[in-house]
């Protein structure tokens, strides 16, 4: 199979769809969010398949929203909003796409896990991280909301007192400081990742089908019910902000460089 933006495998009934864009350290592009959703639902419609791992090419996840994609057609400030609001309804799409997806979906992390990369990955049901991974919620930092559900997820997840922290603060945040959080389920050497990924997907896959997807359907019902009037608001939150100064400022600072927004503070 030649090279994509998005790779899929299937072996032992597990399928991997690996995020392959390095040089951008995966941003999640108008063209990678098409990819995803064709290969999810290849995924899903695929009888032999129980279990999906989501992962990135290069040593990290995904670095969040591709900045330089929302600048594409130029700095008019209504331009953008209408940019950024497809975009972030697309990440929204995904977010959507993995919960709805009956079967148990693994978040393989390294590396940068940043904004709505951070954001799909805390949709999925487990999470095993490499231990040089950097999560952020880098938002703030170019004067924006929190999309792909980044705001309800934590909230359900954490609470709202440390879900204040961390988009308002926009820190970055070690693994480790999110396995205390208990956002996610394992961290392990970057020469672990893949070991402790198959070994919870092959255990998964020896489960009964039926009650996963069934569990997994009362989990959406009781704890994600929430979730499609989040990213609603976050469309309308998002288009508005992209009109100030302070997002202009912003994307125009991480372009020229001078502040790597998904490295946070």
């Amino acid at each position: 199979m030649s090279a994509s933006i998005v790779e899929y495998q299937s072996e032992n009934h597990i399928a991997t769809i690996t995020l392959n864009d390095p040089k951008s350290l995966n941003a999640f592009s108008t063209p990678l969010k098409n990819s995803v959703l064709k290969t999810l639902e290849q995924a899903e419609s695929d009888d032999d398949v129980r279990v999906i791992v989501l992962q990135g090419a290069g040593g990290n996840f995904s670095s969040g929203g591709d900045i330089k994609e929302m600048l594409s057609e130029g700095i008019d400030k209504e331009v953008i909003s209408n940019k950024l609001k497809g975009m972030v309804e697309g990440a929204g799409e995904v977010s959507l796409k993995l919960r709805k997806i009956h079967k148990p979906i693994i978040a393989k992390l390294e590396g940068a896990v940043a904004g709505a990369g951070m954001n799909l990955a805390l949709t999925c049901d487990f999470r095993i991280t490499a231990d040089n991974a950097k999560f952020v919620q880098a938002f703030v930092h170019i004067g924006l909301v929190p999309d792909a559900g980044g705001v309800y997820l934590l909230n359900q997840l954490i609470g709202p007192a440390k879900t204040t922290e961390l988009v308002m603060l926009g820190d970055k945040i070690s693994a480790q400081d999110m396995a205390d959080l208990n956002l996610v389920n394992q961290v392990v050497s970057p020469e672990a990742l893949d070991a402790a990924v198959l070994k919870l997907a092959s255990r998964l896959t020896a489960l009964p089908g039926k009650a996963l997807s069934s569990m997994k359907h009362m989990l959406n019902t009781h704890a994600y019910s929430g979730l499609n009037e989040a990213l609603d608001m976050e469309v309308h939150q998002q288009a508005r902000l992209a009109k100030t100064d302070d997002f202009i400022e912003g994307v125009t600072a991480f372009i020229e460089k001078r502040k790597p927004v998904y490295q946070g503070k």
